[in-house]
């Protein structure tokens, strides 16, 4: 009876062991934790598995530039990225995040395939074909530039210039609402020009052109 104390005591060292593994923690504080431990097991819970959000609330981060990635990132971590659901959700989040950590979450979720968009359906074709004119030419007479100039032909975005193909229609025209009328993404100040002259229709067509771009 006595000899099994031992191998029960060791058994329930391992469990308890194997529970807190680096491979499966939570834990952002520590910069031992992989990236996609974290990836996995906190940035899913919103944005996916492999960064294919499918709620709208959430950016898809499959396959996003990782130097914007990067940016994003510490911008909510020293607060100056204010937007109210970055703030509630991604403060928190990023707090206790390393460099190294952030730019670790850039290449995985960089790495990882953006899923294949839905095609809008019939009754939205005027309007993806009026967002794909203002994403492609611009919009001469409010002396608004081709939003291709900075995201790239197909939308898959330029270094800091972040990929919008496929991204949630709902979740652009928030962001562009807050690059219009706020200063909750300062960093955002060639968009806040460019969008400030943008009406409610030119917002939800060139978000309704993006949401079906295929982002490959």
């Amino acid at each position: 009876m006595n000899r099994s104390k031992p191998l029960a005591l060791l058994a329930a060292a391992l469990l308890v062991g194997g529970c807190s593994s680096l491979e499966r923690s939570r834990s952002l504080a520590s910069p031992d934790t992989p990236p996609k431990a974290t990836a996995e097991q906190v940035c899913s819970i919103c944005h996916g598995l492999d960064g294919n959000s499918i709620n709208p609330n959430f950016p898809r981060l499959a396959g996003q530039q990782p130097a914007y990635f990067v940016a994003q990132m510490k911008q909510f971590r020293s607060h100056n990225r204010s937007d109210p659901a970055g703030a509630e959700y991604m403060w928190g989040l990023s707090r206790s995040l390393t460099d190294e950590q952030i730019a670790g979450l850039a290449d995985y979720f960089a790495a990882k395939k953006p899923a294949t968009p839905a095609v809008a359906d019939a009754t939205m074709q005027a309007l993806v074909a009026e967002g794909q004119q203002i994403f492609e030419k611009g919009i001469e007479a409010a002396n608004i530039p081709p939003c291709a100039t900075c995201h790239g032909e197909k939308a898959k975005g330029n270094e800091t210039f972040p990929r919008l193909a496929d991204q949630h229609s709902d979740y652009l025209i928030k962001q562009l609402t807050v690059f219009q009328r706020t200063d909750e993404r300062p960093e955002g100040s060639i968009m806040k020009t460019i969008a400030h002259e943008l009406t409610p229709r030119n917002i939800e067509a060139v978000a309704t052109y993006l949401q079906q771009v295929p982002a490959n």
